[in-house]
């Protein structure tokens, strides 16, 4: 039995049409120690339907309502026995079968408490539209508008219990809150690894309309303001700059 014990939560609302290639690329993974949590958003478009027929394969399911995307995070932090907890949307998959084993190599070979890689958005074919090269960790740009890129995000358990959960308050930005909470505030020990691992759809909420690109934007300078970024107003105007190079990767 491989060492470290992943938990993997993949969430989920009227993704009927995207939650099962999502599943494949998790029931395709050679590494094995992995505990499968499913929370789904009272789905009502077949969704709930497909994720019962994987049931052999998922671990712990729950379809409630909820009240977001973090609060559905949460609830399958809450409930993770895992070492190491990370997230896969159901619009999102994998790139192969061995992103876990990769993941779990990071953890096991180095004193790390957060592992971040690199994603491709794809468009509505497949087809790579931007790429998020997240580059080595450095702790300092972070004040310069720098995020790693949340799909690829693993952390022990053990940080989810000493600095808190997401925090709804933060609307769209709160993955970059707790990803600033955790690496930047409290200084956690974090490794890059150097390889694409998710395959993620483009049209993320705060990007949709105007207003809530807005919105982000507010939010992003109150999670950087709490968390003592250096000068939060130069780092949220340089934050979205950064996605700008993602098209000529």
């Amino acid at each position: 039995m491989n060492g470290i014990k992943i938990s993997l939560i993949t969430i989920s609302r009227n993704a009927a049409t995207t939650i099962q290639r999502c599943m494949d690329s998790i029931f395709m993974q050679a590494y094995h120690n992995l505990e499968y949590i499913v929370i789904d958003g009272n789905s009502d478009d077949g969704t709930w339907e497909t994720i019962l027929k994987n049931k052999a394969d998922i671990h712990f399911f729950k379809s409630e309502s909820d009240l977001g995307i973090y609060d559905a995070i949460n609830k399958g932090i809450i409930h993770a026995t895992g070492d190491v907890v990370g997230v896969l949307n159901a619009d999102d998959y994998f790139v192969d079968e061995e992103v876990l084993s990769a993941v779990a190599g990071c953890f096991e070979d180095k004193d790390t408490d957060v592992v971040y890689a690199d994603l491709d958005y794809v468009g509505h074919n497949d087809q790579v539209v931007r790429r998020w090269r997240a580059g080595n960790y450095e702790r300092n740009h972070f004040n310069y508008g720098w995020m790693p890129p949340h799909p690829t995000f693993y952390v022990r358990r053990r940080l989810f219990d000493t600095f808190g959960l997401y925090r709804g308050d933060y609307g769209s930005a709160a993955d970059y809150e707790l990803m600033l909470r955790f690496m930047y505030l409290n200084k956690t020990k974090v490794s890059y690894l150097n390889k694409v691992i998710v395959k993620m759809k483009t049209g993320g909420i705060s990007n949709r309309y105007l207003g809530n690109r807005l919105l982000a934007w507010q939010s992003d300078y109150k999670a950087m303001k709490m968390n003592h970024i250096n000068i939060p107003l130069l780092a949220v105007m340089l934050k979205p700059l950064r996605k700008i190079a993602q098209f000529f990767c």
